[in-house]
């Protein structure tokens, strides 16, 4: 192990639908911007001060072509990556760059798909015992 480490791990809100490009040879990439909010108390003036950080999320192959179909603009996602900043010239001659999220894994908190296909009623019916849940309610702890 070199001693270093390069982990992001992120719980917000899409600011909008994944955009995809595809690549001749096969591969595909995926990218969106997400939003994370902190909100604090100002203690000198008691006002209730939101700060949002926008994030470039980047995916790629499989994982870009199930978040294009899955998510959309306002859904919420926690995502794990690692930080990394490109580099290039912009038309004016001046190096400019942006830092993204690249992704290693994912997992969907909420989505406008999910939410339209649970009814309260499947909850009382002993069929859906055995289905596999996801949650905070399946952690060890």
């Amino acid at each position: 192990m070199s001693g270093t480490l390069n982990k992001v791990m992120l719980i917000g809100h899409l600011g909008d639908d994944v955009k995809m490009h595809y690549f001749d040879g096969g591969g595909s990439i995926g990218r969106f911007p997400l939003a994370t909010n902190e909100s604090y108390l100002n203690k000198s003036s008691g006002e209730k001060i939101n700060n949002t950080e926008w994030h470039n999320i980047v995916l790629r192959n499989k994982a870009a072509e199930i978040c294009e179909k899955y998510l959309s603009k306002g859904d919420k996602i926690y995502i794990e990556g690692r930080i990394k900043t490109r580099k290039w010239t912009g038309e004016d001659g001046n190096d400019r760059y942006s830092t993204e999220i690249i992704v290693n894994e994912f997992t969907f908190l909420s989505t406008k798909k999910e939410d339209s296909s649970v009814s309260e009623s499947s909850n009382s019916s002993s069929e859906n015992l055995d289905a596999p849940t996801t949650g905070i309610d399946d952690l060890p702890f």
